[in-house]
């Protein structure tokens, strides 16, 4: 049992006899004395794929799924399906491009990192690193002597993933990117 005030991103939690990815945590501290702080959750369920939103005091705890972890390697997309391939036993499986819309746009062909969520032996989610690297692909022409700026423009990368990114960045500069927040995080290797 995990207690609401260890609850963390990515956690897998059994609410309501399904297992559920935690996607984020908001919590309120209340003002007045005796009252409980409660801890506000988004999660997905992994087998349906539907969001829910649920609230919990610090007491409430819930069952930690058992499900396991296996890397994977994404292979390629045909029109309606992207199919990967398990790094252990190279057993072949497929999700729909619905089911990983929000994904996609940080997903490239053999990439590094990308993780299986297993429930009994069945492929329930995949899970990306925390931060890819990408390439621009179009972005206004970089201007000179704008680093010390604080302003940003709009950057297409290589997967379509539009970014806010520094003014002085051209095309073809790797960048790295956050999958959760979808933010720029600083140039790439």
């Amino acid at each position: 049992m995990v207690p609401a005030k260890d609850f963390k991103r990515r956690m897998v939690v059994d609410i309501d006899g399904a297992p559920h990815m935690i996607e984020q945590i908001q919590v309120q501290t209340p003002s007045a004395r005796g009252a409980a702080t409660l801890y506000k959750i988004k999660a997905r369920n992994l087998k349906t794929r539907n969001r829910v939103e649920k609230s919990y005091r610090g007491t409430d705890s819930l069952n930690e799924s058992s499900f396991e972890r296996r890397p994977i390697q994404y292979l390629y997309r045909d029109v309606d399906e992207l199919h990967f391939m398990d790094a252990a036993n190279y057993n072949q499986f497929s999700f729909s491009a619905e089911e990983l819309r929000d994904q996609i746009p940080y997903m490239t062909e053999n990439m590094e990192g990308v993780e299986a969520l297993l429930v009994d032996d069945e492929v329930i989610a995949i899970e990306l690193p925390d931060t890819v690297e990408l390439p621009i692909v179009d972005t206004a022409p970089g201007v000179r002597g704008n680093s010390a700026t604080g302003r940003t423009k709009p950057a297409t990368l290589s997967t379509g993933l539009v970014v806010q990114v520094p003014e002085h960045l051209d095309p073809e500069t790797i960048v790295r990117v956050d999958t959760r927040t979808g933010e720029y995080l600083g140039r790439g290797g």
